[in-house]
């Protein structure tokens, strides 16, 4: 009994306790995914193949069942997002070997499946979002959400290159219903293809898609869930209905 309470305390403090970047402060970005925009998880697909797939895997999704749930026809999926293989069964998994980008990063870059499941989609969010110029990197780059980070700044030519100003604490909210922005400052010292609000459109496309890669079954298990506890409620009202039926002249 007293794990039991124990776990129940932990879980509670878990989901009450704020998102914090690696380095302990809070994440600068406010961000909730939308597992119900499929435009947008279709939009984060074609970014990811073609700016995150030649380094990271997504071993435990596969290409048919992706375009199965994004509603993408074969032919456009195999033209498209498939460069590694024309078997839609197979998984997604990058190219590059595993032994050689260890030597050039310092590691393997990871498998991003279950990658907002473990970090969650606000801290990948702003991980994509908080590069930013340190010349006492080896890369030339450093990461506020993970500081000391060896990945490059695949996405430097969409966003262009910032660098960290000061520490504020701006009140409200962003353009285009992302949250507040709080902690250091960036300033855009070269800009990239895409204006600021364009990049952070293309940020949260790439993360509704991998948050929906995350559990591809999500909105369908939602989706059951409302239908079983309607099913419930109106189970319940009728066994309410027929033991008032059955005990109405007991008494």
């Amino acid at each position: 009994m007293q794990r039991i309470k124990t776990l129940l305390i932990a879980v509670a403090l878990t989901a009450a306790a704020p998102a914090f970047a690696s380095g302990g402060h809070a994440l600068t970005y406010k961000f909730e995914p939308d597992s119900n925009n499929i435009q947008s998880a279709q939009r984060g697909a074609r970014n990811f193949m073609n700016y995150c797939s030649g380094c990271h895997s997504m071993k435990h999704l596969r290409y048919g069942r992706l375009g199965q749930d994004l509603h993408i026809p074969d032919d456009l999926l195999k033209a498209n997002l498939m460069f590694t293989t024309d078997k839609p069964g197979e998984h997604i998994v990058s190219s590059m070997p595993a032994t050689e980008s260890a030597k050039w990063f310092g590691q393997a870059p990871p498998d991003l499946t279950l990658e907002t499941r473990y970090r969650g989609a606000d801290w990948v969010y702003n991980y994509l979002m908080t590069f930013y110029v340190d010349p006492s990197r080896p890369l030339g780059v450093n990461n506020l959400t993970l500081p000391g980070a060896s990945m490059p700044h695949v996405l430097a030519d969409l966003q262009g290159w910032q660098v960290k100003v000061e520490e504020h604490a701006a009140e409200g909210h962003e353009e285009g219903g992302h949250g507040g922005h709080k902690g250091p400052k960036f300033e855009l010292v070269q800009a990239g293809k895409l204006k600021p609000e364009e990049y952070k459109a293309f940020v949260t496309d790439t993360v509704n898609f991998m948050h929906y890669a995350a559990e591809p079954a999500r909105n369908a298990r939602i989706s059951l869930g409302y239908k079983v506890m309607l099913y419930l409620f109106l189970f319940t009202f009728l066994a309410y209905l027929l033991k008032k039926e059955w005990w109405k002249d007991v008494h």
